[in-house]
């Protein structure tokens, strides 16, 4: 009689860690989830910044930067909707995000530029279709370049998902003046 008590405590204790338990080894592994994006969209920001600013015979492209960044965010899942901005404050989906590939101090007018520098990062001489980017300048004159991740990391533990609202934003940026 005593031995199946003392099952029954046993039972009864485990039953009243184990959430507890379980709620540690998850969050354990959501912190390294983040710490993870949080390296890897850091590495990638750089890498693009990288790209962006080299003078070459052909200088780079939004495209040409954004296809660096996403060659070095192994695993992070990057979408390009406004890629001059401005950088919104609006939540990525899930498990994604944006980059922007902005001036930090962009000129609030269209300057006129060698057709050559029309296609440079930082901008186009025109906006969107849909009006919702807004035209920007790209860099030129050795103009500070900014490259930036906003990415919407959805923790797995629905303890953590509910105190986050569901939602953190990692946000890593790098800025380098150009070469050109």
């Amino acid at each position: 009689m005593d031995r199946n008590k003392q099952l029954s405590q046993s039972i009864v204790e485990f039953a009243i860690v184990a959430p507890v338990l379980l709620l540690l080894i998850f969050g354990v592994v959501d912190f390294g989830r983040v710490i993870y994006v949080y390296a890897t969209i850091n590495q990638a920001v750089n890498e693009g910044a990288r790209s962006a600013i080299r003078a070459s015979a052909l200088l780079p492209t939004n495209s040409d930067v954004e296809t660096a960044v996403k060659q070095h965010a192994v695993d992070v899942s990057l979408a390009n909707p406004c890629p001059n901005g401005p950088i919104t404050t609006a939540t990525p989906p899930a498990n994604q995000g944006w980059i922007f590939i902005t001036e930090p101090d962009a000129p609030s007018a269209i300057e006129a530029l060698a057709p050559t520098l029309e296609n440079a990062p930082g901008g186009q001489m025109w906006g969107t279709s849909n009006g919702t980017c807004s035209a920007t300048n790209p860099a030129h004159d050795h103009a500070p370049l900014q490259v930036t991740i906003r990415y919407n990391f959805v923790p797995f533990t629905p303890l953590i998902q509910q105190v986050t609202a569901n939602h953190i934003v990692i946000s890593a940026s790098a800025t380098y003046k150009t070469e050109y």
